[in-house]
Formats: structure tokens, sequence, C-alpha cells
């Protein structure tokens, strides 16, 4: 009796063992029922009642029970309880057998679909013959050692069938040893599954928020098959090569790193279009189909007079020219000669800056119209004078006639900025200034363009 109290005791300290790390923090319970099967061997020496003879070498009888709690790795500690009766082979009465005993269980391969086990342990075996007065558990006790093997077959999460055989050895009168087999189911539970979403918490990765199995407990809110925790796109469904995010124009560039996610574009724009290749993206490019540089906000500059010279840098935008000279119409070289020949008509007084003559004032009106024609250019007056005088007083006066042109140009409305005046007295003489013609053809000033 007080071995059976033993037992009972360890099985209590068993059943206090929930803070343990145990083997399957997900179902650490086993709770299993079945039947067994008793099979003699010899003589159970010390019991004149109790005799292989007198009893068939296997009895089947129910129940048998079990309750593990998994501690450590696949280390399980237990209590089981069995009852048979030995059916009787002559005329004596089938003998009641019970056991009730304490077990270690170590399982192997948890995982799979068939798991072996073993299992030793200890308790107490009672035999006792039928009466009247009812089956007494405590006739013919004796202490049992005991081990042996099984495997389980997994049904589901919380389901397994069994089989397991054990030899068992008695210590006390009566002596023999036999063997039991037990043939059963058995149901896990006690495992914690905080969200509720069918998987345990140790297997669960989102243990707190409700998910799919296939994913390990963790949600795809947008069912795209990609779980939300890797899922760059949670709510709206993507690919793998996304991340989880959609490319509703097919780019190859996701939504969420798409400038235009609704036009095909390319990765150094942003996921939008060029379609003029000029580097600017259409939206951005006001004219998206004429290339254009970006200070010009995409478009090509304009060329109005269609010169070439772009109207930003055409200093004549309306005029076609050149873009040696900005843009702007050059003086051609025929009129470059009609300024010479023209120039030559504009007559002096001897020893004077004054402009004579009603010819010389017409010379200075086509002049101006030759300007006009070319607002860009410039000219250069050039003043002489005859070999009457000293030479520094005949460079001054060349000076000054040069300047009274100047003065005469811009009073017609010539910009003065286009004109510059120099003086080369009597230097340069185009006749002969010992003579009184030639003097007076050297008192004179000259056209040339500007080059600058």
């Amino acid at each position: 009796m007080k071995t059976i109290q033993k037992v009972l005791i360890i099985f209590c300290l068993m059943l206090s063992f929930q803070s343990i790390n145990a083997q399957d923090r997900s179902n650490p319970w086993l709770v299993s029922v079945g039947f067994n099967a008793v099979g003699l061997q010899g003589d159970l020496i010390g019991s004149a009642s109790l005799s292989e003879s007198d009893y068939k070498s296997m009895s089947f009888g129910v129940p048998s029970l079990s309750v593990f709690r998994s501690i450590y790795g696949g280390l399980s500690l237990g209590a089981q309880f069995s009852f048979n009766s030995l059916k009787s082979e002559t005329n004596v009465s089938d003998a009641k057998f019970s056991t009730i005993e304490g077990a270690l269980k170590y399982g192997f391969a948890r995982d799979s679909k068939v798991s072996p086990f073993l299992k030793a342990g200890f308790g107490r075996t009672s035999f006792g013959i039928g009466s009247d007065d009812g089956f007494n558990a405590a006739t013919n006790a004796t202490d049992t050692y005991f081990g042996g093997a099984g495997l389980s077959f997994k049904l589901g999460d919380k389901f397994d069938a069994f089989v397991e055989s054990s030899y068992r050895s008695t210590q006390d009168a009566p002596e023999g040893n036999y063997f039991q087999h037990v043939f059963g189911v058995a149901l896990k539970f006690g495992g914690v599954d905080t969200d509720g979403d069918g998987v345990y918490d140790k297997n669960d990765e989102c243990p707190d928020v409700p998910g799919l199995e296939e994913f390990a407990g963790c949600p795809d809110s947008d069912g795209d098959g990609i779980a939300d925790k890797i899922d760059a796109c949670p709510d709206k469904a993507g690919t793998v090569e996304m991340n989880g995010c959609p490319d509703t124009d097919g780019d190859g560039i996701s939504d969420i790193e798409d400038a235009c996610p609704d036009q095909a574009g390319t990765v150094d724009m942003n996921g939008c279009p060029d379609s003029d290749k000029d580097g600017i993206n259409d939206k951005d490019d006001t004219c998206p189909n004429e290339a254009g540089p970006i200070e010009n906000n995409g478009c090509p500059w304009g060329d109005m007079d269609r010169d070439g010279v772009p109207d930003k840098d055409d200093a004549c935008p309306s005029l076609g020219g050149s873009a040696s000279n900005n843009g702007c119409p050059e003086i051609p070289e025929d009129i470059i000669s009609e300024l010479l020949s023209e120039s030559s008509m504009i007559q002096f007084m001897a020893s004077s800056s004054v402009i004579k003559g009603e010819e010389s004032k017409g010379v200075l009106n086509k002049i101006k119209t030759i300007l006009e024609s070319y607002p860009k250019s410039e000219i250069i007056v050039e003043g002489y004078a005859s070999s009457d005088g000293s030479k520094a007083y005949n460079q001054k006066l060349s000076e000054a006639r040069a300047a009274s042109v100047k003065e005469a140009l811009t009073a017609l409305g010539t910009v003065g900025s286009r004109i510059s005046t120099i003086g080369y007295g009597e230097d340069k003489p185009i006749g002969d200034n010992n003579r009184a013609a030639g003097r007076k053809i050297n008192r004179r000033v000259q056209f040339s363009v500007s080059k600058k």
C-alpha cells in the first residue's frame, strides 16, 4: 500500500511541472486510453491459486489509462493504470489483474508521422481471485519494475494512435514475470494559442495576430501568398519579385517606388517614361515629344528666324544671322564697299571739322539706313587731314572730323555706342598733298565695319 502511495505522490508532483521548459510547448500534456493484453511467463511462484497452467497465456482487457507531461526535450513523466481479467483454462475462477505505475517516457523523431519511444517505470501489480465479495486490489499485490518500447502514429495535431509492449518483473509474492501489450489512442492538449488562429504560440511567428498555418501563424492580408511581416505592401496584392507590392504598369518597378505607377518607364526616370529621350521624364517635360534642355523645361529653344542660333542666344531673333555675329546679319562685302564709296563724298572745309554740303547729309542718311538694316553691326569712323598745318594739329583735326560724323549720325537716330571713332592725322593720304586737289580729297572720313 505504501508503494501505491509513492506512485500517487510522484504523479501529483508531475502535475505541478507546468513551468518546466517542455519538449512540446504546444501540447505538453498527453492522455491516452486503450486496451491491454497480459501474457504470463511461467508459474507465479508463491501463490498456489495462480498458475500459468490454470490461465490462458494471453488475456485481453480494458481499460488502460495514462497521463504524461513533457518535461524536457523528448522526455516525459507520467502515471498509468491498467485493468484486466486473467481468463481461466480450468475450473478456477478468473483472476483480476491491475497495475498502477509511475513512468518515464522518451520519444524519438517527434515531428515524424511515426515516432518510436522507450518507457520505464515502477509501480504495483495486483492479482486476485474473483469472489462474491468483489475484487480487492490489495490481494496478492507486488512491486513491479518494467521497461518497454512502442510506436506512436500521428493522426493530427492533437491525436495519436499507439502500440507498446513492456516486460515486467514482480518483486514480492506472487513473484514472476509477464508481458503487457497496450493498444490505444492519445490526446495531446495544453497548448497555448494566444491569437486563436489554430497555430500554437511555440510555432507561431506572429503569436499576437491571427494568421495562417502556411505562413507559420502570420497573416497575409492581401492574399498574395506573401506574409504581411515580409510584405512591403501588405494591403495590396503583389509578387515575390516586387517584395509583395504590385507593378501596375509592368515596368519592373514596384508601385511604391514608381513615380508613374500607371505608365511604364525606366529605373533612371523613377519609373516614368521619357518619350523624347532628353533625360526629363514626361510628367515634368513641357514638350514630352520634342527633346529639349532642362533649363527650358524639356522644350527645344526657339529659333524664330531659323538661322540656327537659338533665340535665347540670338541678339537678332527676328533677323537671320550668323553664330559668329550672335545671330545677327553681317554687313555683306558689297555694302561695305558702298560704305567706303559713300564716305568719300563727305566733305570738310580746310582746317575745319564742320561737314559741308547737302550731298554730305544725303550720304549720312544712307549710312543710317544701312545701320538700321544690320542692327547689331558696329562701324568705325576714321578721320583724316591734309598736310596743311603741323602734324599735331592735323592729328587733332582728324579726330574732330571723325567725332563730327558720329555726332551727325547720332542726331539722325543711330545709337552712339555702335559708332567708334579714330583719327589718323595726315597719315594715309589718298591724294597728293602738294596739289590743292589732292589736299581736298585728303580732308575726309572713311567707314569700316568693326570685327569685334
